[in-house]
């Protein structure tokens, strides 16, 4: 088959577009991210990304920017969301991340309450944290990374995420997706949870090759938004497998379609259409047991695959067996 494809610590209310503190405190601007996050570079193949969990709505809407071969911006705290594309511009006109931070930082009237982290196509790294950011507040920068957060629950924070981020194996979106839950782990933004984000970058890497987002998922409003996001990249990661598989096709390479569909199955055990995709793989190859029985779990978790089974031409090698008819109903049973 070719492949088809708070507990806060003061009340709040909003006022003209505003946020007052209620019995005290600053008046500041609806663009409150208080907040961790992480961003990185991969030499081994020049994935840029940015990971983000924040207890305020939606903060993969604001908070992280990324462009393939050019950087990603991390803008924060107190936000100013055009730090993100006028950052990347700068780095594009070949502005090291400290000119980028320097640069946009002069032109704010706000400086002290902004936080912001930005990392360019070599993995080179500047930080700003702003002195009028709620506590706890600062950074932690390593080798190609920076993660960095404000009103967090400690400095423990950012230094797991470190600890993770330097100590996990494999490709960029998993490391940053560990440094993540390394975070939340050691305390994380100090009111809680509530969105978060994972963006990678790649020439080319969007689907079909038209774009740079080889991942980008976010959940906007969730009780346990790491948790969801894991989940969600798991299903990117595992789609990706798929569209992997797919490419040894012409080849007929049928040992490593059916190693990438197992990848899939694993990483994304309850979309049935993983296992039928491993159950064409594996009749392609004259595995039939095999096949058969992926495809059963196949059609038990998503009976519609059963209509799409009948034509499959994947699955000729099947066509004259009265088990794999029976299963999806071209054999008459008494």
């Amino acid at each position: 088959m070719k492949f088809r494809f708070f507990l806060l610590p003061t009340l709040f209310f909003f006022a003209g577009g505003t946020i007052r503190a209620v019995g005290g405190g600053t008046k500041t601007d609806a663009n409150l991210f208080n907040t961790f996050s992480i961003v990185a570079y991969d030499p081994a193949n020049g994935d840029l990304g940015v990971a983000v969990q924040s207890k305020a709505f939606a903060v993969g809407a604001r908070v992280p920017y990324a462009k393939a071969g050019v950087g990603a911006v991390a803008t924060q705290a107190t936000t100013n969301p055009s730090f993100g594309p006028r950052g990347l511009a700068l780095l594009e006109r070949g502005f090291s991340p400290r000119q980028v931070v320097d640069s946009l930082l002069k032109t704010d009237d706000r400086p002290a309450v902004r936080q912001l982290a930005v990392i360019d196509a070599r993995g080179q790294v500047a930080v700003h944290t702003g002195d009028s950011c709620i506590d706890w507040k600062g950074s932690r920068t390593g080798l190609h990374y920076s993660c960095q957060g404000n009103l967090l629950a400690g400095q423990a924070v950012v230094d797991s995420m470190a600890a993770a981020f330097e100590g996990t194996p494999g490709k960029l979106a998993e490391r940053l997706m560990a440094a993540l839950e390394a975070g939340q782990r050691a305390g994380g933004d100090s009111r809680g949870m509530q969105s978060a984000a994972l963006l990678v970058v790649r020439a080319g890497g969007g689907y079909g090759g038209f774009n740079d987002r080889y991942i980008d998922v976010r959940t906007d409003d969730s009780r346990n938004p790491i948790k969801e996001l894991r989940r969600l990249l798991n299903k990117v990661l595992a789609f990706n497998a798929i569209l992997k598989a797919e490419t040894f096709r012409d080849e007929k390479d049928y040992e490593k379609m059916i190693e990438e569909a197992r990848r899939a199955v694993r990483l994304d055990p309850a979309t049935g259409y993983n296992k039928y995709q491993l159950g064409c793989y594996l009749t392609m190859a004259g595995q039939l047991e095999e096949a058969k029985k992926k495809l059963k779990e196949a059609f038990l978790q998503d009976d519609r695959l059963i209509l799409t089974a009948r034509s499959d031409s994947d699955l000729d090698n099947l066509v004259h067996d009265e088990e794999f008819r029976k299963m999806i109903g071209m054999l008459r049973t008494k």
